[in-house]
């Protein structure tokens, strides 16, 4: 098992969706290994491969308190309800956090590590959260896409989201670059 290095905002591989996976064999249960290893290394609950720039529709989840597990070429089947969460992040965009809007309940299909079809189900908890989340990895899309306007994204400016404000409240000279590509990944400035 190795951690490997996650991808940020701006990495091409972020932004194609991933190849479907043929076959789930050794190689792929290497892969999910090292994500795992990667995932907790960084402190998340969840990972694609593309976040360690491999185009490969596979995802590991590990919640609180849980066992680790892959989903392999997941698909989400059905998404219901609606509820707008505050905070969500994501590994390859450090330091920030976003109010987006999400579902209630989640069903993913997907296969496990031996190949064999599973579904998921989660609803209104950090699993159906991290379920969309990490689906919408595969599929080349990240949370920023899903923020309404430029005042639900926040900079954080320690590890606690009490801190947060919004980008547009921060002083001019911090990480210009940074809020202009956070805000050009789907966040309209009209609204």
């Amino acid at each position: 098992m190795a951690i490997r290095p996650i991808r940020y905002l701006g990495d091409p591989v972020l932004r194609q969706p991933a190849k479907k996976v043929r076959q789930v064999d050794d190689a792929i249960r290497h892969l999910v290994e090292d994500m795992i290893e990667s995932m907790y290394a960084a402190q998340g609950v969840g990972l694609a491969a593309p976040q360690i720039g491999v185009p490969l529709r596979v995802v590991v989840l590990g919640m609180p308190d849980e066992e680790p597990f892959a989903l392999i070429n997941p698909v989400v089947v059905r998404a219901t309800g609606t509820r707008r969460l505050e905070g969500e992040g994501c590994l390859s965009v450090p330091g920030y956090r976003g109010v987006i809007t999400r579902s209630e309940k989640v069903v993913v299909r997907a296969l496990d590590l031996k190949g064999k079809e599973i579904r998921v189900r989660a609803e209104n908890n950090l699993l159906a959260e991290a379920l969309e989340h990490e689906v919408d990895h595969v599929n080349g899309i990240l949370y920023v896409d899903r923020i309404d306007t430029k005042t639900d994204l926040f900079k954080l400016d320690s590890t606690d989201w009490a801190t947060a404000r919004p980008i547009e409240e921060r002083e001019a000279d911090e990480d210009e670059e940074a809020v202009t590509e956070l805000s050009s990944g789907g966040v309209s400035s009209n609204g």
